[in-house]
C-alpha cells in the first residue's frame, strides 16, 4: 500500500519496525518537503517488497562501489522529475539511500546516503566516505555523503 509522505505532520508509518522511527519518518518528510518546494512533486512510497525492481535496481548500482546493505529495506520510491529519476530505499536501521539519475547523457547522475539521528555510521560506509551534518526541522541533524555514478545503468 502507499503513502503519500506528509511533510507538515511527520508520520511514523511503514518504519515502526525502525529503532529511529522518529528521525527516520523526519528523514523521509524532509525528502517529502524538497520535492515538494522543487519540483511540486508528491513524494509516495512503497513497502520495499511491493517494488523489488527499484530496490534491485539501486542494488545493482551500489555494486559500483562494492557495497551491499544487509538491513531490511522497509519503503522504496521511484519517480521521474525534469528529466531526471529519482529512487530511494528507507532502511530499517536508520540510512536512506537515493540514487539520482540523470536520463541524457550529460544528466548528472549520483548516489547519496543520509543517516537518521543518532544512528552510527554503517560499518560498510565507515572509512569509504566523508558525511556532511546538516540541520533540519523535520529531521534533526543529518549526516550524508555521496558518490558519482560512473556506470549506465
Amino acid at each position: 500500500m502507499s503513502y503519500k509522505v506528509d511533510f507538515k505532520e511527520v508520520s511514523t508509518v511503514g518504519f515502526e519496525s525502525s529503532p529511529f522511527a522518529e528521525a527516520l519518518a523526519g528523514l523521509r518528510a524532509n525528502e517529502a518537503r524538497y520535492f515538494w518546494n522543487k519540483y511540486k512533486h508528491e513524494f509516495v512510497t512503497v513497502p520495499a517488497e511491493e517494488a523489488p525492481d527499484t530496490l534491485a535496481w539501486i542494488e545493482k548500482i551500489l555494486e559500483e562501489r562494492e557495497l551491499h546493505f544487509p538491513y531490511k529495506a522497509l519503503e522504496v520510491t521511484d519517480f521521474e522529475a525534469e528529466g531526471t529519476r529519482f529512487s530511494y530505499v528507507f532502511y530499517e536501521n536508520g540510512l536512506s539511500v537515493n540514487v539520482m539519475y540523470g536520463l541524457s547523457e550529460e544528466g548528472k547522475r549520483a548516489v547519496g546516503f543520509k543517516l537518521s539521528e543518532g544512528m552510527e555510521i554503517p560499518a560498510e560506509l565507515e572509512g569509504k566516505f566523508k558525511f556532511a551534518r546538516q540541520k533540519s526541522k523535520l529531521a534533526g541533524e543529518i549526516r550524508g555523503s555521496y558518490f558519482v555514478i560512473k556506470g549506465s545503468y
